[in-house]
């Protein structure tokens, strides 16, 4: 059953308050509930406390740029798996590749419309909201364990913080059974038909999902020219 639009709280940070007032008013009225941030320590603060659904963060803040922002976010246990959207003014591809990089699941440019950004907004929260679909049950590979049932990820027995997208791209390797899955596929198994990123994004997740997994992110294989696949037993292993 799809959640309720009130189901979801909505974390904006941004400087300016036109666009706080802009976003709030379009989020207020399309059901989110919305929670404002002038800041980067308020925006933090506020993460932590209020756990927010989705947080959509604009990169020119004063004092603490928002990639530090959403670097501090996902450096912390309580706020790593909340989806952020970066919103910015940078419309270059290396600043997009720095967002993604940090964990970013989405980044609009301003100037941008109120319809594309609740297009864009949805389909986060969607991604977040929605079942996995994986094997209900553990999944162990050596010192590697995926339960899908609890949305859970382990490594040498510790918990590994992943976003939603990141545990979907994981859990869709390894439920090809070491078949080569290319990015368009998993573009459409882990993001969703409806998502606005392009086939490299996947190359940015893939490379944080790796970094995460640590030990374990060996199992995550590279073939050229063709996609990635979930390799049993990792390499060098």
């Amino acid at each position: 059953m799809r959640a309720k639009a009130d189901n979801f709280l909505i974390l904006v940070v941004d400087d300016e308050p036109d666009i706080l007032n802009l976003l709030e008013y379009n989020l207020r009225k399309a059901g989110y509930r919305v929670s404002l941030a002038k800041d980067g320590p308020e925006a933090i603060a506020l993460a932590k406390s209020k756990r927010p659904s989705l947080v959509l963060l604009d990169i020119m803040l004063p004092d603490m740029d928002g990639t530090e922002v959403l670097r501090r976010l996902k450096a912390m246990e309580a706020t790593a798996s909340i989806p952020v959207i970066m919103l910015t003014a940078k419309g270059e591809e290396i600043d997009k590749v720095v967002g993604f990089e940090l964990g970013a699941e989405d980044y609009i440019t301003k100037p941008f419309s109120p319809r594309e950004l609740l297009l864009r907004v949805r389909a986060v929260l969607k991604r977040a909201d929605g079942p996995v679909e994986n094997d209900e049950g553990r999944k162990t590979f050596n010192d590697l364990s995926i339960d899908g049932a609890r949305h859970r990820v382990t490594v040498k027995g510790g918990e590994v913080a992943l976003s939603s997208t990141e545990f979907k791209l994981l859990a869709e390797l390894i439920r090809a059974n070491g078949r080569v899955l290319s990015r368009d596929v998993l573009l459409d198994r882990a993001w969703g038909q409806d998502c606005f990123v392009t086939p490299r994004t996947v190359d940015t997740h893939v490379r944080r999902l790796r970094v995460k997994l640590k030990s374990a992110g060996g199992y995550i294989e590279t073939i050229r020219g063709a996609g990635y696949r979930f390799a049993s037993p990792p390499l060098g292993g």
